[in-house]
This record gives C-alpha cells, structure tokens and sequence, in this order.
C-alpha cells in the first residue's frame, strides 16, 4: 500500500489533463477502428453506409477533441488561431451536418495557453449549445463569433439567428453553468441576450499585464509607419553624405522600433479597435465576418 504524507509533491494540471487526453485519444481510435471492421464485414449497402457514417462522426468528436487541446508552449498562444481551428473543428463534426454556417471576426489576442484553453472551452460549449437548442423555425442557421479588444479588456460575442428555446433543457442549463465557471476562472463574467429572431452570449474579461504587453507590442507593430527610403541621386555628393548616414544618422520618418519589453503607453491599445463602442460594434449586423 502506497501511503502519501504531506510532503508527497503533487502533480500538476498540465501533467493529469495530458494523461486524460492520451486515454481519450486511445479510446477514439479503439472505437474507430473497432466500428470501421465491422463496416467491412457488414452485409448490405444500408448498413455499411451507415456505419461510414458513424465512423466519419467519431472522426469528428476526436478532431475537436485534438483541436481543443490545451497548447503546452510556455509561450503566448493566439486565441485567434486557435479558435479558429477549433471552429473547424466543429463545422466538420456538428454543424455541416445540420446546415449550419459558422462565421467568425477577431483580431490576433495573445493569451497564457491555460488561458487559452479555457476561453476555447466556453466557445466551444456556446456554439454547441447554439447549434442543439437554437429554434431557427426554418431560417438557415447562423452562428457569429466576434472577438475584439479594447483598454485590456476582452470581448468576445457569440450569437445566432434563432430564437431562444421556451423551455430551457437540463443539458443547456448545466453547459451554462460550466461556462459560467470557466468566465469565472478567467477574471470575468456571462451576459446573456434573447429575443424572438436572435440569441447572443457576451463573455468579458481582462488580459493580464503580461498579454497586455504583448498585444500592444503587436498593435504597434502593425501600425508602424513604412520605412521611408531615400533616393540618392548618383554624384560625388551623395556619395559624400552616406557615409555620415552610415554611421547613425537617420533620415526624416523612419521610426525607431520600439522595444517588446519595454511596457508600452495607455493610449497604444485604442489601435485595436476603431470604434469608441467596439462592443456595440461586435453586436451590430453590419460587422464583417470571415465565413468558416
């Protein structure tokens, strides 16, 4: 018997969420190639079609499942990407299956991966609970995700063209409740919006200082003015004046870089976003979105 005092090191997080997930992957690919014998050596069309099937959905589960994965670089992660990959994930998994266009609009936001992890969780639980109980009463689906930043605040909108359900199912209310914790968990908070031909869920929450650095290290970057070069007409004095050039003069409008770890003024992060109200620009319909 293995007896644990006080002074028994405990295993971290990343380590117990890594050991979960490779048990995982192992029973997606058991249940997979189990069923996809069994595809084989099915009689009939009927029953071999619909096993395919079953086989391309559980391919599905275990690519959101992969796409979810907590990224384990120490490094910042762009929630961007990754939800982006994420939400592909989805399309092929749920919604193409229930003619459900998912559309997406964000700017790059460099979160801690566990960070990182969590926001994707809440997108993923928001979108699936949108594409389950949404009542489109015949419309064509349509689900927006629109990320912005502002002032070190995030804010992310997830919203769809049904309306909301008269009853709210068990199944919905605990997915709630779990998003609700994950907000929780990042520093932040839930609202929700409904209405006869729209639903929407608005999750804010602050960037540390150290994301906060990084995204107006990156803000600035892309807002940078264009080196300006010099032509120099071909002559002695031309020649002449490079050489003062050379040795550390710089000619009029070229910026100097701004070092990343240095923590940059206030005002730099308004570049984000170009609106004063960027989170009534995230709710209005005339925001351009990027179509999964």
């Amino acid at each position: 018997m293995t007896i644990f005092g006080p002074e028994t090191p405990v295993v971290e997080l990343g380590t117990l969420l890594r050991e979960l997930n490779h048990r995982i992957n192992n029973q997606f690919a058991s249940a997979i190639n189990s069923m996809s014998v069994e595809a084989v050596r099915a009689d009939g069309a009927e029953a071999k079609a619909a096993l395919g099937n079953a086989v391309a959905l559980l391919h599905g589960y275990a690519d959101v499942h992969r796409a979810l994965l907590m990224p384990r670089s120490g490094r910042l992660i762009d929630v961007a990407k990754y939800i982006r990959r994420v939400c592909h994930a989805l399309r092929g998994a749920l919604l193409d299956r229930l003619s459900i266009q998912l559309t997406l609009k964000g700017d790059g936001l460099p979160l801690q991966p566990e960070r990182c992890y969590q926001f994707g969780l809440i997108v993923h639980e928001l979108v699936t609970n949108a594409a389950k109980h949404a009542c489109f009463d015949g419309r064509a689906g349509k689900i927006r995700i629109k990320l912005a930043r502002r002032d070190g605040l995030v804010n992310c909108v997830v919203s769809d063209n049904g309306s909301a359900a008269t009853r709210v199912r068990h199944e919905q209310r605990q997915g709630l409740r779990i998003v609700g914790d994950l907000a929780r968990s990042l520093g932040g908070r839930i609202e929700q919006g409904a209405g006869t031909d729209f639903r929407s869920v608005v999750l804010s929450f602050a960037l540390t200082q150290r994301e906060r650095q990084a995204s107006c290290a990156i803000e600035s970057r892309r807002v940078r003015p264009s080196r300006q070069v010099k032509t120099r007409p071909s002559g002695s004095s031309a020649e002449r004046g490079s050489k003062s050039l050379d040795q550390g003069d710089r000619p009029i409008g070229v910026a100097r870089a701004r070092n990343p770890d240095v923590p940059p003024a206030r005002g730099c992060e308004l570049a984000s976003c170009g609106s004063a109200d960027p989170l009534g620009e995230l709710l209005s319909s005339s925001y351009r979105m990027d179509v999964l």
